[in-house]
């Protein structure tokens, strides 16, 4: 009789492992066509682009990110004023409203790799965690494209 207490009891642990599993919470935040191109080396800063679209009912804020490709990864908006000029500023927090997508662009908001620990080779990954101001991260691998790429598909 013990035994079969047991035995029920394992099984019963087990399938409520198997709920928890099937009722654990969705992602509200996706991360899609995450890309970058080929570097010149290691002396000159790379880039990564993607979007980021927030599913959840909640404003979400990135507010960090990190990769061992790179030891100051930030977020830069590229700009152009009326006198042809451009500029790159970092962003710090970026805030993604309820059912909304940020994209981040060349020429636009972009993610900087500045302070590369390895070159960027055409073929080859990396892993760039997005983190957010509640603590939750999105982990995304990033296909690194040739070095005139302009896109994912392109």
């Amino acid at each position: 009789m013990n035994s079969i207490l047991k035995t029920l009891g394992a099984s019963v642990v087990a399938i409520a492992g198997l709920a928890g599993t099937a009722w654990a919470e969705e992602p509200t935040v996706i991360v899609e066509d995450a890309w970058s191109r080929a570097s010149i080396g290691m002396n000159r800063p790379g880039a990564a682009y993607m979007t980021i679209r927030n599913l959840g009912a909640e404003t979400e804020t990135l507010v960090g990110i990190r990769t061992d490709l790179a030891m100051m990864p930030e977020i830069h908006l590229s700009a152009t004023n009326e006198q042809g000029v451009s500029t790159m500023t970092p962003m710090g927090d970026i805030e993604i409203a309820p059912d909304e997508t940020v994209a981040l662009e060349p020429g636009e908001l972009h993610v900087m790799l500045m302070r590369l620990s390895r070159p960027m080779i055409e073929g080859e990954t990396f892993a760039l965690t997005l983190v957010f101001v509640d603590g939750d991260e999105a982990t995304v691998e990033v296909p690194i494209l040739g070095i005139a790429a302009r896109g994912p598909t392109n």
